[in-house]
């Protein structure tokens, strides 16, 4: 069943993390990111077709951006005992074969998942320098089957934006994807 992103309020401060890289196996910080300008959080998984229908145009999103002030974080926080396809090996094998340029990390608790209020895949939370949240929602208009290129038109108006030092459009739609799969008894309040 579909689900649509909380929409955190615009301002929102970033939550702490401090997870492990998928592919190389470091402790990524949130504060690792202070000295660029934006930090996008993507949270991701592989199952959902959601996700399979935008990744290779978050991966080609992401080579665009590689050699900007853009810091991105890819986060998959999904139940791995209901969806084996979501398991560590499982999600750092399909991101070396998409050719990911940025950090992705597991948070087995879903505590950073909670964290954001993050309720779907995929979800994007775009902070500006000051880390407070400039843009949260869909990728582009685009859905499985909707017949609509993939192009990233939202997000990237939003990151062209902050690394400009202009102000984000407070025009937003909320991202659609698979919900979170929670842990029995983690389900945060806001996704019941």
């Amino acid at each position: 069943m579909a689900a649509t992103s909380t929409m955190l309020p615009l301002g929102t401060a970033t939550p702490d993390f401090q997870l492990p890289d998928l592919l190389t196996g470091r402790l990524v910080r949130r504060d690792d990111f202070s000295e660029r300008v934006g930090l996008l959080v993507m949270f991701l998984c592989n199952h959902c077709p959601y996700v399979k229908h935008l990744e290779e145009g978050i991966a080609g999103f992401a080579r665009d951006y590689a050699d900007t002030d853009l810091a991105i974080v890819g986060i998959a926080s999904n139940d791995v005992s209901t969806y084996p396809e979501d398991a560590p090996d499982a999600l750092a094998a399909r991101a070396r074969e998409l050719g990911f340029e940025f950090a992705y990390l597991y948070d087995e608790s879903q505590e950073v998942a909670a964290a954001f209020t993050a309720m779907c895949t995929p979800d994007f939370f775009l902070f500006g320098p000051d880390r407070g949240l400039v843009y949260r929602g869909r990728f582009d208009e685009s859905r499985p089957n909707s017949g609509k290129p993939v192009t990233g038109r939202d997000l990237r108006a939003a990151v062209d934006a902050v690394l400009a030092g202009e102000p984000v459009s407070e025009d937003q739609w909320p991202s659609m994807g698979c919900s979170i799969k929670w842990k029995d008894g983690n389900t945060p309040a806001y996704a019941s």
